[in-house]
Protein backbone atom coordinates (compact mmCIF):
# COMPACT_ATOMS: atom_id res chain seq x y z
CA UNK A 1 0.00 0.00 0.00
CA UNK A 2 1.21 3.51 -0.41
CA UNK A 3 1.73 5.68 2.61
CA UNK A 4 1.23 9.20 2.75
CA UNK A 5 4.34 11.76 3.41
CA UNK A 6 3.25 13.02 6.69
CA UNK A 7 0.86 11.48 9.23
CA UNK A 8 -0.31 12.87 12.43
CA UNK A 9 1.20 12.12 16.22
CA UNK A 10 0.45 13.73 19.43
CA UNK A 11 3.44 15.16 21.19
CA UNK A 12 3.11 17.44 24.91
CA UNK A 13 5.35 20.25 25.53
CA UNK A 14 6.44 21.74 28.97
CA UNK A 15 7.19 25.63 28.05
CA UNK A 16 10.01 27.20 30.02
CA UNK A 17 6.86 30.01 31.24
CA UNK A 18 5.50 26.57 33.49
CA UNK A 19 2.28 26.13 30.89
CA UNK A 20 1.67 22.72 29.16
CA UNK A 21 0.84 22.32 25.56
CA UNK A 22 -0.82 18.78 24.18
CA UNK A 23 -1.51 18.99 20.51
CA UNK A 24 -1.22 16.84 17.10
CA UNK A 25 1.79 17.55 15.00
CA UNK A 26 2.35 17.06 11.42
CA UNK A 27 5.49 14.75 11.02
CA UNK A 28 7.46 12.69 8.25
CA UNK A 29 6.74 9.11 7.79
CA UNK A 30 10.06 7.78 7.80
CA UNK A 31 11.20 4.73 5.11
CA UNK A 32 12.11 1.70 7.76
CA UNK A 33 15.49 0.83 7.97
CA UNK A 34 17.23 -2.29 6.88
CA UNK A 35 16.11 -4.16 10.79
CA UNK A 36 12.72 -2.16 11.57
CA UNK A 37 9.20 -1.91 10.43
CA UNK A 38 6.71 0.63 9.57
CA UNK A 39 3.04 -0.03 11.53
CA UNK A 40 0.07 1.61 10.74
CA UNK A 41 -1.52 2.17 14.47
CA UNK A 42 -4.75 0.97 14.54
CA UNK A 43 -4.96 0.69 18.51
CA UNK A 44 -3.09 2.28 21.48
CA UNK A 45 -4.54 2.40 25.23
CA UNK A 46 -4.05 5.19 27.35
CA UNK A 47 -2.11 3.70 30.37
CA UNK A 48 -1.83 5.30 33.58
CA UNK A 49 2.10 5.30 32.98
CA UNK A 50 1.43 7.39 30.03
CA UNK A 51 -0.44 10.33 32.21
CA UNK A 52 2.57 11.69 33.55
CA UNK A 53 4.29 12.35 30.44
CA UNK A 54 1.03 13.40 28.67
CA UNK A 55 -0.11 16.42 31.42
CA UNK A 56 3.49 16.22 33.54
CA UNK A 57 1.83 17.11 36.92
CA UNK A 58 -0.18 19.99 35.22
CA UNK A 59 -3.00 21.00 37.48
CA UNK A 60 -6.23 19.98 36.03
CA UNK A 61 -8.48 22.37 37.27
CA UNK A 62 -5.79 24.71 34.74
CA UNK A 63 -7.02 22.77 31.83
CA UNK A 64 -8.19 25.22 28.46
CA UNK A 65 -9.33 23.87 25.13
CA UNK A 66 -8.28 25.57 21.90
CA UNK A 67 -7.89 24.66 18.40
CA UNK A 68 -10.12 23.14 16.15
CA UNK A 69 -12.50 19.72 16.03
CA UNK A 70 -9.45 18.38 13.91
CA UNK A 71 -6.75 19.47 15.62
CA UNK A 72 -7.39 20.28 18.86
CA UNK A 73 -4.69 21.87 21.33
CA UNK A 74 -4.87 21.68 25.54
CA UNK A 75 -3.32 23.59 27.25
CA UNK A 76 -2.57 23.88 31.79
CA UNK A 77 -0.52 25.21 33.81
CA UNK A 78 2.05 23.51 35.87
CA UNK A 79 2.78 24.31 39.19
CA UNK A 80 6.08 26.16 39.99
CA UNK A 81 7.07 23.21 42.36
CA UNK A 82 6.73 20.41 39.42
CA UNK A 83 9.08 22.69 37.18
CA UNK A 84 12.11 21.76 38.85
CA UNK A 85 11.45 17.94 37.95
CA UNK A 86 10.76 18.41 34.30
CA UNK A 87 13.77 20.83 33.36
CA UNK A 88 14.95 18.07 31.16
CA UNK A 89 11.97 18.10 28.97
CA UNK A 90 11.58 21.73 29.22
CA UNK A 91 10.85 23.32 25.13
CA UNK A 92 11.08 19.52 23.95
CA UNK A 93 7.95 18.33 22.46
CA UNK A 94 7.65 15.03 23.33
CA UNK A 95 5.82 11.94 21.73
CA UNK A 96 3.56 9.72 23.94
CA UNK A 97 2.64 6.36 24.35
CA UNK A 98 4.42 3.04 25.34
CA UNK A 99 2.14 0.50 23.32
CA UNK A 100 0.09 -0.17 20.62
CA UNK A 101 -1.00 -2.94 18.03
CA UNK A 102 -1.29 -2.59 14.07
CA UNK A 103 -0.61 -3.46 10.71
CA UNK A 104 2.53 -3.17 9.07
CA UNK A 105 2.94 -1.59 5.78
CA UNK A 106 6.28 -2.38 4.91
CA UNK A 107 9.65 -3.72 6.41
CA UNK A 108 13.26 -3.23 5.72
CA UNK A 109 15.08 -5.77 4.06
CA UNK A 110 16.21 -7.66 6.62
CA UNK A 111 14.38 -11.51 7.08
CA UNK A 112 13.34 -10.86 10.63
CA UNK A 113 11.61 -7.17 9.68
CA UNK A 114 10.29 -9.39 6.17
CA UNK A 115 8.71 -12.08 8.00
CA UNK A 116 6.55 -9.22 9.56
CA UNK A 117 4.92 -7.54 6.29
CA UNK A 118 0.92 -7.65 6.06
CA UNK A 119 0.94 -8.88 9.76
CA UNK A 120 -1.06 -7.88 12.43
CA UNK A 121 1.81 -6.92 15.29
CA UNK A 122 1.79 -5.14 19.04
CA UNK A 123 4.41 -3.10 19.78
CA UNK A 124 6.16 -1.30 22.82
CA UNK A 125 8.46 1.43 22.34
CA UNK A 126 6.57 5.16 22.74
CA UNK A 127 5.46 7.36 20.38
CA UNK A 128 2.36 5.43 19.63
CA UNK A 129 -0.47 8.29 19.36
CA UNK A 130 0.32 8.31 16.07
CA UNK A 131 -0.82 7.09 12.36
CA UNK A 132 2.03 5.35 11.95
CA UNK A 133 5.28 4.21 13.94
CA UNK A 134 8.29 3.24 12.65
CA UNK A 135 9.82 0.46 14.89
CA UNK A 136 12.58 -2.04 15.26
CA UNK A 137 11.48 -5.64 14.05
CA UNK A 138 12.13 -7.30 18.03
CA UNK A 139 10.10 -4.76 19.50
CA UNK A 140 7.17 -6.64 17.80
CA UNK A 141 4.80 -8.98 18.93
CA UNK A 142 3.39 -10.79 15.97
CA UNK A 143 -0.36 -11.36 17.16
CA UNK A 144 -2.20 -14.75 17.04
CA UNK A 145 -5.03 -15.57 14.30
CA UNK A 146 -8.10 -13.93 14.83
CA UNK A 147 -6.67 -11.60 17.25
CA UNK A 148 -7.22 -7.77 16.24
CA UNK A 149 -5.33 -4.85 16.71
CA UNK A 150 -7.41 -3.67 19.58
CA UNK A 151 -6.83 -7.50 21.09
CA UNK A 152 -2.96 -6.65 21.04
CA UNK A 153 -3.19 -2.95 21.73
CA UNK A 154 -2.46 -3.83 25.61
CA UNK A 155 0.18 -6.78 25.60
CA UNK A 156 3.26 -5.68 26.38
CA UNK A 157 2.88 -3.07 29.82
CA UNK A 158 0.17 -4.59 31.87
CA UNK A 159 0.80 -8.40 31.12
CA UNK A 160 4.51 -8.03 31.40
CA UNK A 161 4.37 -5.97 34.65
CA UNK A 162 2.25 -8.54 35.94
CA UNK A 163 4.05 -11.64 34.84
CA UNK A 164 7.55 -9.19 36.26
CA UNK A 165 5.89 -9.13 39.88
CA UNK A 166 5.77 -12.68 39.70
CA UNK A 167 8.81 -13.25 38.56
CA UNK A 168 10.51 -10.79 40.79
CA UNK A 169 8.73 -12.24 43.72
CA UNK A 170 10.13 -15.97 42.31
CA UNK A 171 13.70 -14.72 41.98
CA UNK A 172 13.74 -12.94 45.55
CA UNK A 173 12.40 -16.04 47.35
CA UNK A 174 9.23 -15.13 48.08
CA UNK A 175 6.08 -17.89 48.12
CA UNK A 176 2.99 -15.35 47.76
CA UNK A 177 2.70 -11.99 46.67
CA UNK A 178 0.07 -8.84 47.84
CA UNK A 179 -1.09 -6.38 45.10
CA UNK A 180 -3.06 -2.42 45.44
CA UNK A 181 -5.40 -1.32 43.89
CA UNK A 182 -6.32 -4.71 42.79
CA UNK A 183 -9.22 -4.58 40.89
CA UNK A 184 -7.63 -2.52 37.90
CA UNK A 185 -6.95 -4.40 34.57
CA UNK A 186 -3.47 -4.96 35.36
CA UNK A 187 -4.68 -6.42 38.97
CA UNK A 188 -7.25 -8.91 37.38
CA UNK A 189 -4.52 -9.70 35.02
CA UNK A 190 -2.00 -10.64 37.73
CA UNK A 191 -5.22 -12.47 39.63
CA UNK A 192 -6.19 -14.45 36.88
CA UNK A 193 -2.49 -15.21 36.51
CA UNK A 194 -1.77 -16.26 40.26
CA UNK A 195 -4.89 -18.51 39.43
CA UNK A 196 -3.60 -20.43 37.07
CA UNK A 197 -0.36 -20.69 38.50
CA UNK A 198 -0.83 -21.65 41.95
CA UNK A 199 0.21 -18.51 43.84
CA UNK A 200 -1.57 -17.17 46.93
CA UNK A 201 -2.22 -13.29 46.34
CA UNK A 202 -4.03 -10.73 48.48
CA UNK A 203 -5.79 -8.70 46.71
CA UNK A 204 -6.29 -5.02 48.60
CA UNK A 205 -8.88 -2.73 46.90
CA UNK A 206 -10.45 0.82 48.00
CA UNK A 207 -14.44 0.02 47.58
CA UNK A 208 -16.50 -3.08 48.29
CA UNK A 209 -17.93 -3.18 44.28
CA UNK A 210 -14.05 -3.57 43.37
CA UNK A 211 -13.64 -6.18 46.21
CA UNK A 212 -16.97 -8.02 44.36
CA UNK A 213 -15.64 -7.45 40.94
CA UNK A 214 -12.52 -10.09 42.29
CA UNK A 215 -14.13 -12.13 44.08
CA UNK A 216 -16.82 -12.90 41.01
CA UNK A 217 -13.32 -13.38 39.15
CA UNK A 218 -12.20 -16.13 41.53
CA UNK A 219 -9.71 -14.16 43.85
CA UNK A 220 -9.80 -15.70 47.83
CA UNK A 221 -8.22 -13.12 49.52
CA UNK A 222 -9.83 -9.54 49.28
CA UNK A 223 -9.16 -6.84 51.82
CA UNK A 224 -10.88 -3.27 51.36
CA UNK A 225 -8.85 -0.34 52.62
CA UNK A 226 -12.94 0.98 53.13
CA UNK A 227 -13.24 -1.98 55.95
CA UNK A 228 -12.92 -0.78 59.93
CA UNK A 229 -11.54 -4.14 59.87
CA UNK A 230 -9.13 -3.76 56.94
CA UNK A 231 -5.47 -4.01 59.15
CA UNK A 232 -7.19 -7.11 60.91
CA UNK A 233 -8.60 -8.85 57.51
CA UNK A 234 -4.91 -8.27 56.04
CA UNK A 235 -2.68 -9.42 58.70
CA UNK A 236 -5.16 -12.84 58.86
CA UNK A 237 -4.81 -12.85 54.72
CA UNK A 238 -1.09 -12.43 55.44
CA UNK A 239 -0.97 -15.05 57.69
CA UNK A 240 -2.62 -17.44 56.03
CA UNK A 241 -0.88 -17.06 52.33
CA UNK A 242 2.63 -16.23 53.84
CA UNK A 243 3.03 -13.12 51.61
CA UNK A 244 6.16 -11.11 52.04
CA UNK A 245 6.19 -9.03 48.92
CA UNK A 246 3.97 -6.42 47.91
CA UNK A 247 3.55 -3.99 44.82
CA UNK A 248 2.20 -0.77 45.28
CA UNK A 249 0.22 1.26 42.58
CA UNK A 250 -0.97 4.04 45.17
CA UNK A 251 2.83 5.21 46.45
CA UNK A 252 1.56 8.18 48.62
CA UNK A 253 0.24 7.55 52.43
CA UNK A 254 0.59 5.35 54.73
CA UNK A 255 -0.45 2.18 52.50
CA UNK A 256 3.10 0.70 52.28
CA UNK A 257 3.34 0.91 56.32
CA UNK A 258 0.61 -0.58 57.11
CA UNK A 259 1.59 -3.56 54.44
CA UNK A 260 4.91 -3.78 56.13
CA UNK A 261 2.88 -3.33 59.86
CA UNK A 262 0.58 -6.30 58.93
CA UNK A 263 3.41 -8.40 57.23
CA UNK A 264 5.37 -8.29 60.75
CA UNK A 265 2.07 -9.22 62.97
CA UNK A 266 1.17 -12.22 60.70
CA UNK A 267 4.83 -13.45 60.91
CA UNK A 268 4.77 -12.90 64.85
CA UNK A 269 1.43 -15.20 64.76
CA UNK A 270 4.14 -17.99 63.55
CA UNK A 271 5.69 -18.03 67.50
CA UNK A 272 9.45 -18.03 68.24
CA UNK A 273 11.80 -16.37 70.02
CA UNK A 274 11.73 -12.85 70.87
CA UNK A 275 13.78 -10.17 69.23
CA UNK A 276 13.70 -6.14 69.79
CA UNK A 277 15.13 -5.71 66.00
CA UNK A 278 11.65 -7.91 64.94
CA UNK A 279 10.87 -11.34 62.67
CA UNK A 280 14.11 -11.86 60.75
CA UNK A 281 12.43 -12.50 57.27
CA UNK A 282 12.42 -9.91 54.72
CA UNK A 283 9.33 -8.19 54.10
CA UNK A 284 9.69 -5.79 50.92
CA UNK A 285 7.31 -3.38 49.15
CA UNK A 286 8.13 -2.26 46.00
CA UNK A 287 6.04 1.26 44.80
CA UNK A 288 5.16 0.48 40.74
CA UNK A 289 2.97 3.28 40.80
CA UNK A 290 1.82 7.18 41.80
CA UNK A 291 -2.17 7.14 41.99
CA UNK A 292 -1.49 8.72 45.30
CA UNK A 293 1.19 11.36 44.66
CA UNK A 294 1.06 11.90 48.66
CA UNK A 295 4.22 11.70 50.47
CA UNK A 296 5.22 8.10 51.17
CA UNK A 297 4.95 7.87 54.59
CA UNK A 298 6.69 5.34 56.80
CA UNK A 299 6.46 4.58 60.14
CA UNK A 300 9.04 2.09 61.52
CA UNK A 301 6.63 -0.51 63.74
CA UNK A 302 7.56 -3.76 61.98
CA UNK A 303 11.16 -4.29 63.04
CA UNK A 304 14.32 -3.99 60.70
CA UNK A 305 14.63 -6.78 58.19
CA UNK A 306 12.42 -5.07 55.75
CA UNK A 307 12.96 -2.76 52.55
CA UNK A 308 10.46 -0.06 50.20
CA UNK A 309 11.94 0.74 46.96
CA UNK A 310 10.78 1.29 43.57
CA UNK A 311 10.02 -1.18 40.65
CA UNK A 312 9.38 -0.15 37.14
CA UNK A 313 8.84 -2.69 33.95
CA UNK A 314 11.42 -2.07 31.52
CA UNK A 315 14.88 -1.98 34.12
CA UNK A 316 13.24 -5.12 35.24
CA UNK A 317 13.61 -6.49 31.58
CA UNK A 318 16.26 -5.28 31.53
CA UNK A 319 18.01 -7.15 34.23
CA UNK A 320 16.34 -10.92 33.26
CA UNK A 321 18.06 -10.37 29.53
CA UNK A 322 16.14 -10.72 26.21
CA UNK A 323 15.86 -14.84 27.10
CA UNK A 324 13.43 -14.74 29.84
CA UNK A 325 11.93 -11.65 28.21
CA UNK A 326 10.66 -13.48 25.43
CA UNK A 327 9.55 -16.76 27.11
CA UNK A 328 7.09 -13.81 28.90
CA UNK A 329 6.19 -12.35 25.81
CA UNK A 330 5.26 -15.96 24.25
CA UNK A 331 2.79 -16.90 27.32
CA UNK A 332 1.47 -13.33 26.72
CA UNK A 333 0.71 -13.99 23.19
CA UNK A 334 -0.84 -17.48 23.75
CA UNK A 335 -2.85 -16.33 26.68
CA UNK A 336 -4.14 -13.37 24.46
CA UNK A 337 -7.63 -13.57 25.07
CA UNK A 338 -7.85 -15.30 28.20
CA UNK A 339 -4.99 -14.50 31.05
CA UNK A 340 -4.13 -11.45 29.31
CA UNK A 341 -7.81 -9.95 28.10
CA UNK A 342 -8.05 -6.00 28.19
CA UNK A 343 -11.48 -4.13 28.14
CA UNK A 344 -11.94 -0.52 27.00
CA UNK A 345 -14.95 1.35 28.28
CA UNK A 346 -14.65 3.26 25.03
CA UNK A 347 -12.70 4.24 21.53
CA UNK A 348 -11.59 7.75 20.54
CA UNK A 349 -9.66 9.35 17.95
CA UNK A 350 -6.28 11.23 18.44
CA UNK A 351 -8.67 14.47 17.85
CA UNK A 352 -10.60 12.96 20.65
CA UNK A 353 -8.41 12.24 23.36
CA UNK A 354 -7.63 15.79 23.55
CA UNK A 355 -11.31 16.83 24.18
CA UNK A 356 -11.90 17.64 27.98
CA UNK A 357 -14.58 15.33 27.69
CA UNK A 358 -12.08 12.38 27.14
CA UNK A 359 -9.43 13.22 29.73
CA UNK A 360 -12.18 13.55 32.46
CA UNK A 361 -12.54 9.84 31.66
CA UNK A 362 -9.41 8.39 31.55
CA UNK A 363 -7.47 11.11 33.93
CA UNK A 364 -9.44 9.90 36.92
CA UNK A 365 -7.70 6.31 36.43
CA UNK A 366 -10.62 4.69 37.41
CA UNK A 367 -11.53 1.02 37.60
CA UNK A 368 -13.35 -0.22 34.37
CA UNK A 369 -12.89 3.39 32.33
CA UNK A 370 -9.75 2.26 30.64
CA UNK A 371 -9.68 4.52 26.98
CA UNK A 372 -8.26 3.09 23.59
CA UNK A 373 -7.30 5.53 20.92
CA UNK A 374 -7.91 4.36 17.20
CA UNK A 375 -5.70 6.72 15.29
CA UNK A 376 -7.80 5.73 11.72
CA UNK A 377 -10.76 7.39 13.27
CA UNK A 378 -11.52 11.30 12.37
Amino acid sequence: MTTPATALQLRTLVRRSGELEVALHEVPVPEPGPDQVLVRVEATPINPSDLALLFAFADPGSLQASGSAARPVLTARIPERAMKALAGRVDQPLPVGNEGAGTVVAAGASPAAQALLGKTVAMVGGAMYAQYRCIAARDCLPLPPGASAADGASCFVNPLTALGMVETMRREGHRALVHTAAASNLGQMLNRICLHDGIALVNIVRRPEQAAILRDAGAKHVCSTASPDFPAELTGALAETGATIAFDAIGGGRLATQILSCMEAALLRQGGDYSRYGTPTHKQVYLYGMLDTAPTEIVRNFGMAWGVGGWLLFPFLQRIGMADTLKLRQRVAAELKTTFASHYTRTVSLAEALTPQAVAVYAKRATGEKVLIDPRLS
